[in-house]
């Protein structure tokens, strides 16, 4: 019989051990929770050490064999915690996952947040991946607790057992504190990296808003920033601006990654539109995405070549076109976070406001510099009534800094020749290449030429590329250093009177506003070119009006003058004809004497005489006969001296036809140097003839030429004789030069002499009527005046001189190849 105090002594003793284990087994899941809330406390920004500790405080706390924390992230599934079991289950567990949701059917079962077990995964309802599992970890029953977060499902914790058997009530409830707990440091994780985005965010967008204040001119150190900042919150692998100027994409700016790769990115731009399938992409302002560059074959080669797979597009738009696009790029394969495009798009935002303000920054610079200079150039005006020089060079200089040229070059057009006015350059090397090149015809192939003609505008991008330029006129970018060129008209009534022209070092078209600030600037020219024509009319109003007296006085001693010159050559004329005629007579009668001594010794030959007297008749015979051909022989060159004079005594030009130019130079050369030496026996001189073959012929009157060359020719012996005279003949050579080149639809003719040269006094009035330098009785003062009038009023060309007192003087003729006489100038056949 037992005792009954002994039973209620084990009863009690029983009861005291059940409520001391529940009680340690309560100490351990509070201790438990409590260093999962510590955890939570430590790692608000990364939930990956709380589900460790969840994970291990699960296993040890429901006696499993192993446990798992599953967190969804996306459409996948991750294994972000588990508690080791062997190495070969740990390997085929890390590999089952990420997956996808739809491909683990435990998610199906818990989505809804129900709590699902599995006494014994070799059931025939466990699904055949967890009966998988199961073998492969080495257990037999598991336990599925949700974690819920607003009612949808955000991961799940498992916990397996080694033996058949469901879990306990309180285990369960256990379980489900675990899972509160890991919802708590999700949100407290993701709260926290929000927040922190967020101030990220706000500081790159403030220090974004620093550059732009701190750049108002320039915006690519803004790029800059905005790359940079757009790269770091996005964790990207590159990111790169991108604007659309001209139908490319050109790049802006770029976070470097690798150099072999940032060459691949400089060299791919810019880049046509065309070429460009993001443009068409986000054409329409919203972002795009490429989640794997190896899906689409236009971006898998620079992909590759930098090193990333997937990209985010966010284009800058503004009013409603895109003006360009930020791409940012990852290494990862994948979507971009939703919060990612938004600050991509915000990037792009502020890019496109920095763009405005740069834009609106500059105009407003670039409008007061234009009025600034503007306003200089009406004081300059002001400054020089009287000579326009200074006010092409103002705007020389002005429209060289504002349009951003390399060089700028102002001319004229001058007595149908286009001529250099003013020029500003960063190249001195080119200046005489410049030079060189002015003055030239208005019908050249140069763009100010043909700017002077039409009256239009015209503009070169590209001076070494474009198909109509001449080598020449490349040669002459490549040295001068430019590759486009802008030139505009000075129109005064609708007819250009010069031209303004500007250059560029870069290829390229030329924008609106400096077309129109050089149209303003040519507008200004014409105004100070008209006040400088209003204003020296006056003066030379004033002049005239103080010395009309004097006017008029030589005038009336230029046509007495006229007037005995005019008899002077009808007289020459009537000597000469008067002269010919007995001139005739010696020449033939002489000739027929000298014939008639060889009939003399004829009739001699039979006649008996002594030989003394026959030697003696042989000898006078023989003097009469060389007497008589010299006599021949002056009379020819006397009646060609005389066939001179009547031809330089003519009135008249005659006919204008083609000539051979080489053939007047050479006969002119014959008539002049025969001329001088009838006149001086004595007189001695090189001529020298350097004539181009490529000269060719003109429509010109070859008598009055012929006259010109002639004159020229005349004072250039005279010179030479001068200065001989004055040197004596020790160490001097006279030389007298006459030159042809072929100019293109001109003919050069330049007459040289190294005698006294012509000081420069007498030079500024040496094509003037009646003026000479010439001892009385040697010169009419007509020669120079009248070679002028044929060469420049009748042939419509120019002529000039250079010249070096005691050294040399040098005549330059140009002669037109094309008449410009009136139809009726040509005598008819």
């Amino acid at each position: 019989m037992t005792n009954p105090s002994n039973d209620v002594a084990d009863a009690l003793a029983a009861e005291n051990a059940r409520l001391r284990s529940e009680l340690a087994s309560a100490r351990d899941r509070q201790s438990a929770s409590a260093e999962i809330l510590r955890t939570i406390a430590a790692s608000p920004s990364d939930a990956r050490p709380v589900f460790e500790a969840i994970a291990s405080s699960s296993k040890r706390l429901l006696g499993g064999f192993s446990a798992t924390v599953l967190q969804f992230i996306g459409d996948e599934l991750h294994l972000v915690a588990y508690t080791p079991t062997s190495p070969e289950a740990d390997a085929g567990l890390m590999a089952s996952f990420p997956r996808k949701i739809t491909e683990f059917p435990t998610f199906g079962l818990v989505h809804g947040g129900e709590t699902i077990q599995f006494p014994d995964s070799e059931a025939d309802d466990v699904p055949q991946l967890n009966r998988d599992l199961a073998r492969l970890r080495g257990f037999r029953s598991v336990l599925f607790m949700p974690l819920m977060n607003r009612g949808a499902p955000v991961g799940m914790i498992s916990v397996t057992r080694a033996e058949v058997g469901a879990f306990a009530p309180d285990l369960v409830q256990l379980l489900q504190t675990f899972a509160d707990q890991a919802v708590i440091a999700i949100e407290n994780a993701r709260l926290f990296n929000e927040t922190q985005q967020t101030l990220e965010r706000q500081t790159a967008t403030a220090d974004i808003l620093k550059v732009m204040a701190a750049s108002p001119s320039d915006v690519q150190p803004v790029f800059d920033a905005i790359a940079a900042s757009a790269n770091r919150l996005i964790g990207g692998f590159s990111t790169a601006v991108l604007r659309y100027i001209d139908g490319a994409a050109h790049l802006a700016a770029f976070t470097p990654t690798d150099p072999a790769g940032d060459r691949v990115l400089q060299a791919s731009f810019p880049v046509p539109f065309a070429q460009f399938p993001p443009y068409r992409l986000v054409a329409g302002g919203s972002a795009a995405q490429l989640p794997d560059t190896e899906l689409e074959p236009a971006a898998r080669d620079i992909a590759r070549a930098r090193g990333y797979r997937s990209m985010l597009f966010a284009p800058l738009m503004s009013e409603g076109e895109a003006i360009g696009v930020i791409i940012a790029t990852r290494r990862a394969i994948g979507t971009f976070d939703e919060h990612h495009v938004r600050l991509l798009q915000t990037f792009a935002d502020q890019a496109v406001i920095a763009i405005k303000n740069v834009s609106l920054f500059n105009a407003t610079r670039e409008a007061l510099e234009r009025q600034t200079a503007t306003a200089d150039i009406l004081k300059v005006i002001a400054a020089s009534p009287a000579d326009v020089t200074p006010v092409f060079q103002a705007i020389s200089d002005s429209a060289k800094v504002l349009v951003g040229g390399h060089s700028t070059a102002v001319t004229r057009v001058i007595g149908g020749m286009l001529h250099l006015a003013a020029f500003s350059t960063d190249n001195e090397a080119g200046n005489e290449d410049l030079l060189s090149s002015f003055p030239t015809s208005l019908w050249s192939s140069g763009i100010h030429s043909r700017v002077a003609t039409s009256g239009e505008y015209a503009f070169r991008s590209d001076m070494q590329n474009e198909p109509d330029l001449t080598e020449a006129m490349k040669e002459l970018a490549r040295t001068r250093g430019y590759r486009s060129i802008l030139v505009v008209p000075m129109l005064r009534d609708g007819v250009a009177i010069g031209t303004i022209g500007v250059t560029r070092p870069e290829a390229g078209h030329f924008p609106e506003k400096a077309i129109n600030l050089l149209k303003t600037f040519a507008d200004q020219a014409v105004i100070a070119v008209e006040n400088t024509r209003l204003f020296n009319e006056v003066q030379d109003r004033t002049r005239e009006l103080a010395k009309s007296l004097d006017d008029l006085r030589a005038a009336q001693d230029r046509l007495i003058q006229t007037e005995k010159l005019a008899s002077l050559g009808q007289l020459t004329a009537g000597i000469a004809h008067e002269i010919k005629n007995p001139l005739n007579f010696v020449n033939n009668f002489a000739s027929l004497s000298s014939e008639l001594t060889d009939e003399l010794n004829e009739a001699l030959a039979p006649v008996p005489l002594a030989d003394d007297v026959r030697n003696e008749i042989e000898e006078l015979t023989g003097l009469l006969k060389d007497n008589l051909g010299k006599v021949v022989q002056h009379g020819r060159r006397a009646d060609s001296i005389v066939k001179n004079m009547l031809l330089h005594s003519r009135e008249g030009g005659g006919e204008h036809r083609e000539s051979d130019i080489n053939a007047l130079v050479e006969e002119s050369l014959d008539l002049a140097y025969h001329g001088a030496r009838a006149e001086k026996p004595q007189f001695d001189v090189t001529v020298k003839r350097e004539l181009d073959p490529a000269a060719g012929s003109a429509d010109v009157f070859p008598q009055e030429i012929t006259r010109v060359l002639l004159n020229l020719v005349s004072n250039g012996f005279y010179a030479v004789t001068s200065r001989k005279a004055d040197t004596g003949a020790a160490g001097y050579e006279p030389v007298v030069t006459a030159t042809t080149r072929d100019r293109g639809d001109r003919i050069e003719i330049r007459i040289r002499d190294n005698g006294i040269g012509i000081p420069d006094e007498v030079k500024a009035k040496m094509f003037n009527p009646f003026f000479t330098t010439k001892p009385a009785g040697e010169g009419t003062g007509l020669g120079l005046s009248m070679s002028h009038d044929i060469v420049v009023k009748q042939h419509g060309g120019t002529i000039d001189v250079a010249t070096e007192p005691g050294k040399f003087t040098e005549f330059t003729i140009l002669l037109p190849r094309k008449s410009s006489f009136p139809d009726g100038g040509k005598d008819s056949p």
